[in-house]
């Protein structure tokens, strides 16, 4: 059931400030959307933490707008991983969605709060846990400016430090160093990192470690897509979404692949040119697929708050069985 023909909701979406403490990839993916949103309907960046000159603050706006599912009234998207139980509640009674990022922050979604996932990793989280949940899938976009410009590369090897695992800091960045290549660690905010991947021949992104430690999941992975697109042969964990985009020994290198040897081995043969990849693409949403993919979605959320105004009910989840209940508690205790 589409919506073709009617405006759809004034796009509100929530995130916690511009400042350089929320300075992240989740930040760039919501400025993404709502420019993307724009050109569908009215659309924009609400803060809720931090004021900021020019953008509207939630505060302020849930005084003007009153708790309401009419047709009319805002649609409101959060994303901020644990911030989205109390954003749930403040907007108790308004139209709301969820557009997911990492899984794994343990929280329940109320009954008929529609899912935008990034990933499929993220979509199967919540397919599992919010099973009668309107769920789609809504990758992100990979922004025209990741591009193979043709330079030479001067870098035999890109690290950047954040989300990298202590193997790749401490153990595998020192032997490749050892082995003659110039190794690169990144360590600030760089103002045009395409520009950096395409002066780097191979880009090392090991994730698995930092996402366990946090607990939560690689929500898409944009960096070694970006990375791949200029140009670098990327090495990566395989953790959570990462698996939807990379197929080791296809597009892709393993890294930690059982062995430092074995890592080192095929890194120098790439800068060296020995050991090349059957593809070198993964896959890219443009601009104009996350344009049609967001209009799909957004009619279909739009047509599920027009039931409930009118009157539908939610599906409710299955609850669990007492003795089922029982036996994992008993499981969990022994």
């Amino acid at each position: 059931m589409g919506r073709q023909g009617s405006a759809l909701r004034p796009l509100k979406v929530l995130i916690p400030g511009l400042g350089r403490r929320f300075r992240c990839g989740g930040l760039a993916v919501e400025q993404q959307l709502v420019s993307a949103a724009q050109t569908l309907q009215p659309a924009e960046l609400v803060t809720y933490r931090q004021q900021e000159a020019g953008y509207s603050f939630l505060d302020h706006l849930l005084r003007q707008w009153p708790a309401t599912t009419a047709a009319d009234a805002p649609l409101w998207l959060v994303s901020w991983g644990f911030h989205v139980p109390r954003l749930l509640r403040r907007l108790q009674g308004r139209a709301v969605a969820y557009h997911a990022h990492s899984a794994g922050y343990g929280f329940q979604l109320p009954p008929a709060v529609p899912v935008l996932a990034v990933s499929r990793n993220t979509l199967g989280y919540w397919g599992a846990r919010s099973p009668r949940n309107p769920l789609f899938l809504l990758p992100n976009l990979l922004d025209s400016q990741f591009a193979n410009g043709g330079e030479e590369r001067q870098i035999d090897v890109l690290v950047q430090q954040r989300k990298t695992s202590s193997y790749v800091l401490r153990t595998l960045v020192p032997a490749l160093r050892a082995r003659g290549l110039k190794v690169e660690v990144q360590r600030e905010w760089v103002a045009d990192l395409a520009a950096l991947f395409n002066r780097s021949r191979v880009y090392l992104y090991d994730s698995a470690d930092h996402w366990r430690q946090a607990g939560v999941s690689e929500g898409f992975g944009l960096p070694p897509l970006e990375a791949m697109a200029c140009g670098c042969v990327v090495f990566s964990s395989l953790n959570h979404a990462l698996a939807d985009h990379f197929t080791p020994g296809v597009n892709c290198f393993q890294v930690g692949a059982g062995t430092l040897d074995a890592d080192v081995e095929r890194i120098c043969g790439v800068c060296r040119g020995k050991l090349t990849l059957p593809a070198t693409t993964g896959a890219a949403v443009t601009a104009e697929t996350l344009q049609a993919d967001l209009w799909r979605v957004l009619q279909d959320v739009n047509c599920h708050w027009d039931r409930l105004a009118s009157g539908a009910k939610p599906l409710l989840p299955q609850p669990l069985p007492l003795g089922t209940r029982l036996k994992r508690w008993l499981r969990r205790w022994r």
